[in-house]
């Protein structure tokens, strides 16, 4: 099944494209539905066991390359500890597992809000056996106490859990953002996590410009290229088998990969039109963005980087709330050699201080629906004792 360089992009970055030549059998049958039954979870009655209602949706939180690094032990009748499953990190693009940890931050929260629903407070003591140094290690990530209390208020972030996604399609460049949306998500900073925002037309720009080039300086760094697509799981098959990574389905893709015109190999090599086609359908990406937020926080200890999560995912949910299509685009603030100018770049550009850590930055705007990740089990995630 040959195919033009320009019809290979729109495969690669569009969404439920019907396919010519295949039968309608095929293309309705390409979603890895196994991959997605933590999601439909969700609608069904909550479990007795608060701890487990409130994990089933903290499973759900974002985090780097979808790794979903989290280990989870039940402890007596009302705790829990953390855990990172240390070979799900990402050394190449986060080699001081700040990344990985922010997206602890974001579980924790989610569990804190969903916990909240039933009337349970969730007591949070970050690093019971001590701080890790330059990596994550066997340590707990934090441990957990839940109590029944009259004095936990619900919160209305808990209702856009389930449609919370990162939108990674270009985003309508003729519709603008209200910038009472933007108040309504710097209303989530917390004294730890600053929030951050602008529609500024020369800000918005520089950033575009600085994103493109960190995520082209990622890409072309063989490395951290080669991080993300071993991480990549091609068609239904791959994802239900392995519902984390980058995933890359539908009929259409699924269909090249069948015909040999799709692989991870070929995704890795320059030259070939799989990875040509990355880099083709992100740029109109980047340069979509009508507005970005972003998270400093004062230092970059692993207390902030927790509480840059717990701040970067209540963002993530407000915008979910406002009909805002969000995309996390993190590359420039990698810490692997490569990285270092635009490191510098969007720290300049965002007005960061000395000693100040921008730990997160997200595109906005509106767009298509974002499209469910795949997602392991909570059982999957639960060790014992």
């Amino acid at each position: 099944m040959a195919m033009s360089r320009r019809t290979f992009i729109k495969a690669v970055g569009g969404t439920g494209l019907a396919l010519v030549g295949v039968g309608g059998t095929f293309a309705a049958t390409r979603t890895p539905q196994r991959a997605l039954l933590p999601w439909e979870e969700l609608d069904n009655a909550p479990p007795a066991d608060v701890r487990l209602d409130a994990f089933r949706h903290a499973i759900l939180a974002p985090n780097p390359h979808n790794r979903q690094p989290w280990l989870i032990r039940l402890a007596g009748l009302d705790q829990a500890v953390i855990f990172c499953d240390l070979d799900r990190r990402l050394p190449q693009t986060d080699p001081f597992d700040r990344q990985i940890l922010i997206g602890f931050g974001c579980l924790l929260e989610i569990a804190r809000i969903a916990a909240a629903q039933r009337g349970f407070g969730m007591e949070i003591t970050p690093f019971p056996e001590g701080l890790p140094a330059e990596r994550l290690d066997h340590r707990p990530i934090a441990s957990l106490r839940f109590a029944a209390t009259g004095a936990v208020t619900k919160d209305p972030l808990f209702a856009a859990i389930p449609n919370r996604h990162s939108n990674k399609a270009p985003f309508d460049t003729a519709r603008p953002i209200e910038r009472s949306v933007l108040d309504a998500l710097t209303a989530h900073a917390s004294p730890q996590a600053e929030i951050g925002t602008s529609l500024d037309a020369a800000v918005v720009q520089r950033l575009r410009t600085v994103t493109w080039d960190a995520w082209n300086t990622e890409f072309a760094t063989q490395r951290t290229w080669q991080e993300s697509v071993d991480l990549m799981r091609i068609g239904k098959n791959e994802i239900d088998r392995n519902p984390d990574g980058i995933s890359i389905g539908g009929p259409l893709l699924e269909a090249l990969a069948m015909a040999g015109q799709l692989s991870r190999e070929q995704l890795a090599h320059p030259g070939t039109m799989a990875y040509s086609a990355s880099a083709d359908r992100y740029r109109p990406i980047m340069a979509s963005s009508m507005g970005y937020a972003w998270i400093t926080t004062p230092g970059n200890s692993r207390a902030d980087q927790l509480a840059a999560g717990r701040a970067f995912v209540r963002m993530n949910l407000e915008a979910t709330r406002q009909s805002l299509a969000f995309h996390p685009v993190s590359q420039a603030l990698q810490e692997f050699p490569e990285m270092a100018k635009s490191f510098a770049e969007v720290h300049a550009t965002l007005g960061a201080h000395h000693g100040e850590r921008v730990q997160m930055l997200a595109r906005l705007g509106y767009g298509s629906l974002a499209a469910k990740t795949p997602r392991w089990p909570l059982a999957s995630r639960l060790i014992g004792a």
